[in-house]
């Protein structure tokens, strides 16, 4: 008796071996989006970070110079954080003529600095320089930072006094 082979359909072997290959291809397929996702949310964080640099920084521009040292965060009208020269917190040496606040949002810690050119009060300063860092953790856990600075001249500064 000659036995003789069914082409027409698929066998199980078949099916189980096409729906391996298909499982391989879905994991890759998941692992790939799943890495994907994490660099869009670094992309999130680092854009999110920058934003907040640059609008400190425009806001130090923007300000009346004798105003300079106070932050509006909330924008309400009432000064929530004034800056000092005072030896804490991100301020390293007090009375050096660096003047730091800070704020945490989002998991973002913004740190801006205003750096006088000669130790003294404010109005007796021609220049300064304005620093805005913003820093979060990345994907491993590890510290990554955005920073600008800028410049601003004093409107009424004169020369020395």
């Amino acid at each position: 008796m000659k036995q003789t082979l069914n082409s027409r359909g698929i066998s199980l072997v078949e099916v189980m071996v096409a729906m391996m290959i298909s499982g391989i291809a879905l994991m890759g397929t998941l692992g790939a989006v799943e890495i994907s996702s994490r660099y869009a949310q670094q992309s999130v964080m680092n854009s999110h970070a920058l934003e907040l640099v640059q609008g400190r920084l425009e806001v130090k521009r923007s300000v009346r110079w004798s105003l300079l040292l106070e932050d509006d965060l909330d924008r309400d009208g009432i000064s929530e954080t004034h800056m000092t020269d005072d030896g804490t917190g991100f301020d390293v040496a007090p009375g050096d003529g660096i003047y730091t606040a800070m704020y945490e949002r989002d998991g973002i810690t913004l740190v801006w600095t205003i750096e006088t050119d000669r130790v003294g009060p404010l109005n007796a300063t021609g220049m300064v320089r304005i620093q805005a860092v913003a820093s979060y953790l990345g994907r491993n856990r590890e510290k990554r930072e955005v920073q600008m600075a800028t410049m601003r001249a004093n409107p009424s500064y004169v020369g020395q006094r």
